[in-house]
């Protein structure tokens, strides 16, 4: 008998652990309804915090933000503010478990205290998810920003690996201004876009954009064209270029009548199937991803 034949497992009086299977999660915000939003924090807005509903603790204030210093997991601010980041540098199969396991860190640490990157490698526990911590109806109120100041107290000066890193990140903003719920207006060089988080699943939000091209009723007026979509987190994010000429406060109406349509055509979806246009307008919509740089 050769050596792997031999080779039964570990032995009964072994001391090493089951491994732990990590299983991906496709849509870890799913059943949020702030779901939207939170993937736009999480994958393009450059500069932007929110305050947290939280169940057990809703007399503790904090504060979900984009990009934290040193691109930290979470940090208390000298001043007794609570902060966690979206954007992090490393991430497990769950990202709402990552960021959960950040919101209950920051809830136990001390001013001046950092997480510098998720808990990515502990066994999964119950009530640990993003779902389990917040009340799951709480919209987010969005503050965007011009730059990172609001990594300070007020009157409070950069230093050392915080000053770097302050300057590093204000140089990467793109100019960006929310438009609608979950719809990003984003300055990207001499080109401007609408970047637009709908909740619904994709072979359904696919179906309602077909519908409306072939309609001839995609776009948001002159100066615009429907680029294509990008996958985020399980949703569908459609891109339109825009005029970059016009001032972003521009598109809101035209972005309001567009969601209104597409909100109809999603509706109708349910007495209605696509005709042979439409699912010829569809399979084109299909090709056209795209990959955010």
């Amino acid at each position: 008998m050769g050596k792997g034949a031999r080779k039964k497992g570990p032995k009964k009086d072994s001391t090493r652990k089951p491994k732990v299977r990590d299983v991906f999660v496709g849509r870890p915000f799913e059943g949020l309804a702030a779901e939207p939003e939170l993937i736009a924090l999480r994958e393009f807005v450059p500069s932007a915090t929110a305050r947290l509903s939280l169940k057990d603790s809703p007399d503790r204030t904090v504060t979900l933000a984009t990009v934290l210093p040193m691109a930290a997991a979470g940090f208390v601010r000298t001043d007794g503010e609570i902060f966690v980041g979206m954007q992090v540098q490393t991430r497990s199969s769950d990202i709402s478990r990552d960021l959960g396991r950040s919101l209950r860190w920051a809830l136990e640490a001390k001013e001046g205290d950092v997480l510098s990157v998720p808990d990515t490698t502990s066994p999964p526990e119950q009530g640990e998810r993003l779902q389990d911590l917040l009340v799951p109806e709480a919209e987010l109120d969005i503050t965007l920003h011009k730059d990172f100041s609001w990594w300070l107290p007020e009157d409070a000066d950069a230093t050392g690996d915080i000053a770097m890193s302050l300057e590093r990140a204000n140089a990467a903003i793109m100019p960006t201004e929310r438009i609608g719920p979950a719809a990003y207006w984003v300055e990207a060089g001499d080109k401007a876009h609408l970047r637009w988080v709908w909740p619904e699943q994709e072979n359904v939000l696919l179906q309602a954009l077909a519908r409306l091209s072939a309609a001839g009723e995609i776009g948001l007026g002159e100066g615009s064209r429907y680029a294509g979509s990008f996958r985020a987190h399980g949703l569908l994010v459609p891109v339109w270029d825009l005029d970059p000429e016009a001032h972003a406060r521009e598109w809101e109406e035209p972005a309001g009548r567009l969601g209104e349509r597409l909100t109809a055509a999603v509706k109708s979806l349910d007495s209605e199937p696509l005709n042979a246009t439409e699912r010829r307008a569809r399979d084109g919509l299909v090709g056209r991803q795209l990959t955010l740089r």
